[in-house]
Formats: structure tokens, sequence, C-alpha cells
């Protein structure tokens, strides 16, 4: 990306009046638009009460995988629940992701609505033909007759300094199969209804969560804390509004593009974030308006590039709304590599604040708005 913006802006003034106007990635996050906010949550609170009230709710919800009963959970996701059910609805299993994920999926054909949890999503690779020949194409085979309603769900992404094997993004692998739906909670608000919403829907789910913010805290309302909350899936939701560029993100990215979107602001740079919590369905209808009101994009991503969400995002902005963008399309993603276990071949292989405030600079460079 350096390459190229040099080619087209040389190494003059302008370049480096560019470079110069970049702030380090140490900012402050931007005060998120959560509506009368009462109180503070932690993504993780928000994950157990939503566990605790859904079992409360419904019998036929119960809770299994690795170390989540006895231990709490890997991460104390489930703390408190094998107390207040028992070990019938929140069952420990050994370590055989094929062995548990296909008994969930054959519980879930009986009309249980169970809850699979994978100590990292990495592990899922261990029962993905359960997940995709199993649970998400049975509805479809079986012309309705057979629902799968079920949740995985579990740590996604990367984390820092467990290399390669434990720090791949499935969003885009799982948001690539008919038949699953593929949430990307990013706050306490999201992790809260959206998992309501998962644990409740007639179908398959992919809850993909982030290590690095279940210990984040962030506002939430007297709405958001009533026990009949939840969110619709496959909406968006627009954290910051913005006229000059839009950026979408999932998860732990829409924090630092909410942090690169106060960078721009300082300069006058007025940037809309799009959280997209919801991969597959995608709302497109959120994210073309949003091209069509600021005329550029940059899509933001942790995952690997080829065939990412960014790439799905850029063509449904190219079929509908093409003839609105002043400037290309840009993409903000991982390293096309295997994670890196050292720590400064780590934080090169993931997105930085940084990196999001230079593209962003120079593609509003480019189209003359800076």
């Amino acid at each position: 990306m350096l390459g190229a913006a040099r080619r087209q802006l040389g190494s003059g003034p302008m370049l480096g009046q560019v470079l110069r106007r970049l702030r380090p990635a140490a900012v402050a996050e931007a005060t998120r638009g959560y509506s009368a906010a009462a109180k503070e949550m932690t993504v993780r609170d928000a994950l157990n009460s939503a566990l605790d009230e859904e079992m409360s709710a419904d019998p036929s919800v119960f809770l299994m995988g690795e170390e989540v009963g006895e231990y709490q959970g890997a991460y104390k996701i489930s703390k408190g629940l094998l107390d207040k059910y028992g070990p019938d609805r929140v069952l420990d299993t050994p370590i055989t992701e094929a062995g548990f994920t296909g008994i969930g999926v054959g519980a879930a054909y009986q009309g249980l609505r169970p809850i699979v949890e994978f100590m990292t999503f990495n592990f899922s690779m261990q029962a993905i033909d359960h997940i995709i020949n199993s649970a998400a194409k049975s509805n479809y085979m079986s012309a309705g007759q057979i629902s799968v309603p079920i949740v995985f769900r579990g740590p996604n992404g990367a984390a820092a300094g467990v290399g390669a094997q434990h720090s791949q993004c499935y969003a885009a692998w799982y948001a690539h199969v008919p038949g699953l739906k593929v949430l990307t909670p990013y706050s306490a608000e999201d992790a809260r209804g959206l998992l309501k919403a998962a644990i409740r829907d007639p179908d398959p789910v992919i809850f993909l969560e982030n290590e690095l913010l279940y210990g984040e805290s962030f506002p939430v309302s007297a709405e958001v804390l009533d026990s009949s909350f939840c969110l619709p899936i496959g909406k968006a939701k627009i954290e910051r509004e913005g006229k000059d560029v839009t950026i979408t993100a999932f998860s732990k990215m829409v924090g630092y593009a909410l942090q690169a979107a106060e960078i721009l602001s300082k300069e006058g740079i007025s940037a809309e974030v799009i959280n997209l919590r919801s991969i597959r369905p995608l709302d497109r209808a959120a994210i073309n308006a949003s091209v069509r009101k600021t005329n550029r994009l940059v899509t933001v991503e942790e995952g690997f590039p080829q065939h990412g969400v960014g790439a799905e995002i850029c063509m449904s902005v190219v079929e509908e709304s093409f003839e609105y963008l002043d400037a290309p399309v840009e993409r903000i993603a991982g390293a096309d590599v295997p994670m890196p276990y050292a720590a400064n071949l780590e934080r090169m292989a993931v997105p930085q604040v940084s990196s999001f405030s230079s593209i962003l600079y120079f593609l509003l460079a480019l189209a003359h708005i800076v």
C-alpha cells in the first residue's frame, strides 16, 4: 500500500504532509454511542449473563465443552452455571471436539438447544464435518423437516503469543457455508444481545468471540440488561456517524476502527464506522447506504485477505453502489502468512491503528479530501 501511495503521490511535500499527520496508535478509544448507559459490563459478564438467562428460560438449552463445568470455563464464561444447573446441563467433555460436537448436533436433531464451546475456534477444525455436513446442511437436505438449533461458540482470531495454529480468524471460513449464521460481537451489548439471539434461533449459529475482548468493559443501558433483550441477526450497527469515508469492521477491529476515526477527526475528517455484528447474513443494505453517503470505503478484518470478508463487502458495493464511489475501495487485513510466534513479527501480521490511519489518509489524499 505504501508503495502504491508513493507512486501516486511521489516523494515530494504531499506525501510528507500526509505522513506527518499520522498520530500514535496508543490513543484513547472514541466514545461509543450507547444511549442511556447506566453502568458498565465486561464482555465476559455479558456472555455469562446471556447464557444464564437463556438456560433459566428454556430447559432444553444446555452447555457442553472442555472445562466448561468444574473449571467454570477456560475463560470463565460459564462461571457459576454448573452450580446452578447441574452436570446434566453443564457438561464437561473429553478433549475430543469431533466427539462432543457430533453429540451436540444429534441432540439438536432431537429438539434440544445445545451450546457447544470450543476452547478456541482453531480446534473446531477437528469437528468441521459435523458443523458443515451435518448441522449446516440438514435442514435443506430434509426439505425443512429437520431443524438444527445449535450454537458453536468460543474465542476466534489472534490472541497473543500463541503461534500460527491458535491464531486464525474463521469468519470467512464459516461465512462461506449456506445454512450457517455467523455472528461476531464487539461490545458487551453485542455479546449479550447476539448470544441470546443465537440460542433462540432455529438454525446453527457460529458465534465468534475474541479472547482479548473478554475483559473489556463497555457501557450498557437498562434495556440491554433486561432479560428480554435480544439483537436482530443480520443487522449492522453504526458505531460512529461520518460523511467522508465508511469503515467496516467486526469483533476487535471495531475498536481499532473507532480509534482511527478519532485520529482522523482531529484533522477535520469525518469517518463513519460500521460494526458488522453479523457476517452471514451480511447487512448489505446498511453498508451500501453508508457508502452512498460517504463515497469511500475501507474494509477492516483481522483474517487473511484472500477470499475474506472485505472481498465480499467490496463486491457488494461494486454490484450495488459502484457509481457512488469517488475512490477505489481499500482493504485492511492480516498478513497473508501463518501467524508468527515472535512478538515483533506478530504485531506486523495483524492490522494496527497506525496502519488504519495511514491508509485512510492516503485514500483521502488521492481523492483530494486532505
